[in-house]
C-alpha cells in the first residue's frame, strides 16, 4: 500500500490545533528519555543541542534547566510559542532558542554546529521512510564530529501497532494520531554514517506505550 502524503500533511494542522487546546498536553516534566539523553550528554561533554520535535517545550525546558544551549525545532507555532512563553518565566530565554521549520526539508543550519541531537518521538509521526533518511542524514550534517543522535520511536511491540487505519508501510492512524512504527530492522536501516551506541526498550504513558530510544555516534 502506497502511502497518502495528503493525509500525513493534515497532521500539522492537527497537531497545531491540539496544542492549542491542551497547553501542557504531555506535562511539564523532562520526560525519561531527555534525562537518560542530559546525563549522557553531560558525561560526553555535549553543550550544544539541537532538540526536533520540540512539541509543548518540557523536555527543551529541562535540557535548558540542566545548563545546556538548546535549539528547539517543531512545525507547530503554537507550540513554540508556548516554550517561549514558559523559558521566559523560568529565566532560560538564553538558553532556549526556537524556529519554526518542517524536517521534512534541510535543516536550516550550517554543518557541524551541533554537539547532539535530540528528538523524542518525533521520528515516528507522520514520516515516510525516505523521509527517515533524509532527516537521519541531515542530522549526520549539522552534527559536530563524534556528535551524538539521541531518539526515541514506539516499536512494533507497540499495542497500538496495525490498529486504526493503515496509511502505507508501517504507518497507522490512530484516534486521529498518525505514528510511524519501528522494528529493530528499521532502526538499523536508519544508521547509515552513524555507530549505533545502544537501542534501550522503555515504556511510557498509561497504555503502556513501547518504545526504542536510539543512541548514535556520528562516523
Amino acid at each position: 500500500m502506497g502511502v497518502n502524503k495528503d493525509v500525513l500533511n493534515k497532521q500539522r494542522e492537527h497537531w497545531q490545533a491540539t496544542f492549542e487546546n491542551c497547553p501542557d498536553m504531555f506535562g511539564l516534566e523532562g520526560s525519561y528519555a531527555a534525562k537518560k539523553a542530559a546525563k549522557l550528554f553531560k558525561k560526553e561533554g555535549k553543550e550544544k543541542i539541537l532538540e526536533l520535535g520540540g512539541g509543548q517545550g518540557r523536555d527543551a525546558l529541562f535540557f535548558g534547566q540542566s545548563d545546556f544551549q538548546v535549539d528547539v525545532l517543531d512545525y507547530c507555532e503554537s507550540g513554540l510559542e508556548a516554550i517561549e512563553e514558559k523559558s521566559k518565566k523560568m529565566a532560560l530565554s538564553h538558553k532556549i532558542k526556537t524556529k519554526c521549520h518542517d524536517v521534512r526539508k534541510p535543516l536550516p543550519f550550517k554543518d557541524n554546529t551541533f554537539d547532539a541531537c535530540y528528538s523524542h518521538m518525533l521520528f515516528c509521526m507522520a514520516l515516510t521512510t525516505d523521509e527517515l533518511e533524509f532527516l537521519s542524514s541531515e542530522i549526520r550534517r549539522v552534527l559536530k564530529p563524534k556528535g551524538i543522535n539521541i531518539y526515541t520511536v514506539r516499536t512494533t511491540k507497540d499495542a497500538h501497532y496495525r490498529t486504526g487505519i493503515h496509511r502505507g508501510e508501517d504507518i497507522y492512524e490512530v484516534g486521529d494520531f498518525v505514528v510511524h512504527f519501528f522494528s529493530e530492522d528499521k532502526v538499523n536501516n536508519l544508521s547509515k554514517g552513524y555507530k549505533i551506541v545502544d537501542i534501550d526498550e522503555f515504556e511510557e504513558g498509561e497504555l503502556p506505550r513501547k518504545l526504542y530510544c536510539v543512541v548514535l555516534e556520528k562516523e
